[in-house]
């Protein structure tokens, strides 16, 4: 522990075990000396979830400690959701010693090897246990853990950052006797002793020098896709999107999750809604920056042009194109733009096609705030739209995969792109939704989750971490009465009958009254007029509130087909 301490941890989740018992023992010595933030949860899929949530966050590792057994495979979703999200995440599993394995000894199982298909790198101690190893030894494992989970000291070919494994073999006695005890507190790292840190540094070695070349003279278009990095390096990031467009004069498509700036030029707020109708007299130059957008609109729209793709990846060499169209490079976007032709004095581009595109985008914002009122009924469209209004600037705001994230996306406008938006769309699964968020609000501070029913159940023992003193969050709960993604596919169709038992699966737990039952107060909205007051009451209140809103999934279905078809009509100007 104290190896991790002295590389930058700062933060741990620790679960209950006895296998654990020593790791567990000086955890809680770190964190009162305060060399370590701890928090602790009883769920360990939850609570690796949670870590999650603060190393997105905070953007550094955060270490999850469990015992033996079952323990390590309630890790995997979260586990999997880091790796696709490239963030860093620490998983240290206590084990049984070599004498116990292969022989029936209780709790023991083949756990070295659980996660190992997810993890950047898994390391083991000893196999008779950790008081076989010197402590250089210790001290070693626990580097080579950091610098891997952060993508540190490696070339330009290493993975992103992303989870690593440390299996730790404990031999029996598994709590460490007093003098042990103290003998670790005397020697902790202080939290904000910077000078006792590991010069851990990313790799020098030079950018690939054959970068893919696009011609911002030409006409072009930007994608920025959901960010995946470290929090560290998104203004870096930022800086190099804001040179490119203000060099090309191209339009960018941005998804909410692509951090960046409202102000960019030529953003528009409403291309989920244009995108047929976006054309070019030449073929257009794509750049397109990390995964694609939750649009299916978009990639056929992507798959209809004739120019060349450019996919720029912040150092993830794995593929990332589904539709095999782009040259991919895993450089970074600065890097990249540093080996582009950028000077704007050598350079004309034609404002004709993003000054097009952008009237009509900005058209179609005015009439999207008559669709959408302010009052009335509550759609889940109008919802989206007016949150965005409502929420005080600076907000960040977690959508929940499916229908939250794609509505955002869609219905959110100008006011949506103008805040920090989180989602965990690496492997799209709703298992860790509520303590993904209050993993993020413990770093962030006040913050807002929008989710539907099904993940919000799923993951009810995020409300664990809301008792006592939790965090600022406002927990919106879009309840249609089951899975509101499937109502907007083909499924319905061939199932008809059957459609809420198979796909829909409506649930009767009461939300209200489970949060309640772990301390969390929580009201119903009944129409949209409503919502300002709610709001204002929830982020008022110093921990977790629910939010209820009750709506109807097949009506807003057929809703979100109309705005659709009605939006293809709005003209630039109207």
């Amino acid at each position: 522990m104290q190896g991790l301490i002295q590389c930058g941890l700062r933060r741990l989740v620790l679960c209950p075990g006895s296998r654990s018992g020593s790791l567990a023992t000086a955890a809680g010595l770190l964190a009162s000396s305060g060399s370590l933030q701890l928090n602790t949860a009883v769920d360990e899929r939850s609570a690796a979830f949670l870590a999650l949530g603060l190393a997105t966050a905070g953007g550094t590792g955060v270490a999850v400690v469990t015992t033996s057994g079952t323990a390590v495979a309630n890790l995997l979703p979260a586990v999997v959701e880091a790796d696709r999200s490239s963030q860093p995440l620490l998983l240290i599993t206590a084990d049984r010693p070599l004498r116990l394995k292969q022989c029936g000894a209780n709790q023991t199982v083949n756990q070295e090897d659980f996660l190992r298909p997810a993890c950047r790198w898994c390391g083991v101690g000893a196999p008779e246990g950790l008081h076989a190893m010197a402590s250089s030894a210790v001290l070693e494992l626990a580097a080579l853990a950091w610098s891997q989970a952060h993508g540190l000291n490696q070339g330009v070919d290493q993975a992103a950052a992303g989870p690593v494994h440390l299996n730790l073999p404990v031999e029996e006695p598994i709590h460490a006797a007093l003098a042990e005890q103290q003998a670790v507190l005397a020697n902790a790292v202080m939290a904000n002793d910077e000078a006792s840190l590991l010069p851990l540094r990313r790799s020098t070695t030079q950018t690939n020098p054959d970068a893919p070349r696009l011609d911002p003279s030409r006409p072009g278009v930007v994608i920025a896709g959901p960010w995946r990095g470290l929090a560290k390096d998104l203004t870096i990031y930022q800086q190099a999107v804001r040179s490119w467009l203000l060099c090309s004069g191209w339009p960018l498509l941005a998804d909410p999750l692509a951090a960046l700036p409202v102000d960019l030029p030529g953003r528009l707020q409403h291309w989920d809604l244009q995108i047929e109708q976006l054309t070019s007299p030449e073929p257009l130059q794509v750049l397109r920056l990390g995964p694609l957008p939750a649009s299916r609109r978009l990639e056929a729209w992507l798959q209809r042009q004739a120019g060349v793709q450019v996919l720029i990846t912040e150092g993830e060499p794995r593929h990332l194109d589904p539709l095999g169209l782009s040259q991919q490079w895993s450089g970074g976007v600065a890097a990249w733009c540093a080996q582009q032709t950028m000077d704007p004095s050598s350079l004309t581009p034609s404002p004709l096609l993003p000054s097009t595109w952008l009237k009509r985008d900005q058209a179609i914002g005015l009439w999207l705030a008559d669709q959408l009122p302010a009052e009335g009924p509550i759609s889940e469209p109008a919802l989206a739209f007016q949150l965005a209004q409502l929420l005080p600037p600076g907000l960040p705001v977690m959508l929940a995969a499916s229908s939250p994230v794609r509505d955002w996306l869609t219905w959110s406008g100008r006011a949506g792109s103008n805040r920090r938006c989180f989602s965990f769309r690496g492997a799209s699964g709703i298992d860790g939704t509520l303590s993904l968020a209050m993993g993020l609000a413990i770093e962030t501070g006040p913050m807002l989750l929008i989710t539907g029913d099904l993940a919000l159940l799923h993951d009810s023992n995020g409300w664990l971490h809301g008792q006592s003193d939790g965090p600022p969050l406002v927990v919106l709960l879009i309840d249609n009465g089951g899975g509101g993604i499937f109502q907007q596919l083909p499924i319905e169709q061939a199932s008809p009958q059957r459609f809420d038992a198979l796909f829909a699966m409506p649930q009767s737990v009461n939300p209200i009254a489970l949060a309640a039952a772990h301390g969390v107060p929580g009201r119903s909205i009944a129409v949209i007029d409503d919502l300002p007051e709610a709001l204002a009451w929830g982020l008022a209140q110093p921990g977790p509130v629910l939010l209820r809103v009750c709506t109807d999934r097949q009506a807003d279905a057929a809703f979100r087909r109309k705005l659709r078809l009605a939006a293809q009509n709005v003209e630039a100007g109207v």
